[in-house]
């Protein structure tokens, strides 16, 4: 299925270094949720596992590719192409294109699996859902889902040089934030999946080894786990690279209370001016 919507970029849709990519990530993942209900006929996106339990699509995988969303300036009229497909029983895939005119900015992959919270009612209790009654026919897996699948088992993989080997191991000790349920949670009580780029680029310019923020190019999110209000997160440059064009690194998020990592995120950016 495929939907179409219009903007102009104003303040909420922008930042420092032009289309926020925060901003983007929170409307194409509620376009990705609004499409959910669509696909499976309904008129509003309220779904339950066959035990009867609220269930939501959580991220599993995020991919940004763009040419530059400095491109983007105040009051430009952009369009952005969403289209969605099922690929497992609780799986689907989404792509949404940004054009300007006849110009493609960006496009955004995003994969989801349907969650439930098991008795405990915690974000640790987040388990797979069921929805056997799901309708929709289940279409072959994109060749960037496959990709994203791919890349993301090269993160969780025991040699860790392997999953991004031109960069240099990172030294610097992790910093550590505490999320705020006033911005960084969800209406779910979820830590919101656009929260987790929102840490790495904080933890990135808090680092400050450029006085010119450089702007994304391309951005990939893996996802394994999710916090409760109160839970402090880690986050840690493990590679890095810099050249002429920009930078790029891996960075780990992990629970602090029990160490696990919740999230990858690979990032690349280039600089504005030199």
């Amino acid at each position: 299925m495929n939907i179409n919507h219009r903007y102009r970029a104003g303040m909420p849709q922008l930042s420092y270094t032009g289309l926020s990519e925060n901003w983007l990530l929170k409307e194409c993942g509620h376009r990705h949720w609004e499409a959910l209900a669509s696909h499976a006929g309904r008129e509003q996106p309220n779904f339950r596992d066959d035990n009867g339990g609220r269930s939501y699509a959580a991220f599993t995988a995020i991919h940004l590719q763009t040419c530059g969303l400095d491109l983007i300036a105040e009051n430009d009229v952009f369009d952005i192409h969403s289209s969605l497909c099922r690929t497992g029983p609780v799986r689907h895939f989404s792509t949404h294109r940004i054009v300007r005119g006849e110009t493609q900015i960006a496009e955004l992959s995003m994969s989801s699996a349907f969650v439930t919270r098991g008795g405990a009612r915690s974000n640790r209790s987040v388990a797979r859902a069921v929805l056997a009654a799901l309708p929709g026919d289940i279409a072959p897996m994109p060749a960037r889902a496959l990709q994203m699948v791919q890349m993301g088992k090269r993160f969780r993989g025991a040699d860790r040089a392997a999953a991004m080997p031109e960069l240099w191991p990172a030294t610097d000790k992790p910093i550590e934030y505490l999320p705020c349920p006033n911005g960084d949670f969800n209406g779910a009580d979820f830590l919101y999946f656009a929260s987790f780029q929102a840490f790495v680029d904080r933890a990135e310019w808090q680092r400050r080894r450029f006085d010119e923020p450089p702007v994304i190019a391309s951005r990939s999110l893996f996802y394994y786990g999710n916090v409760d209000v109160g839970d402090t997160l880690s986050v840690q440059v493990v590679g890095e690279a810099e050249n002429e064009q920009g930078i790029r690194h891996w960075t780990e998020v992990r629970r602090k209370s029990d160490g696990m990592k919740i999230a990858d995120v690979a990032t690349e950016k280039h600089w504005r001016r030199r």
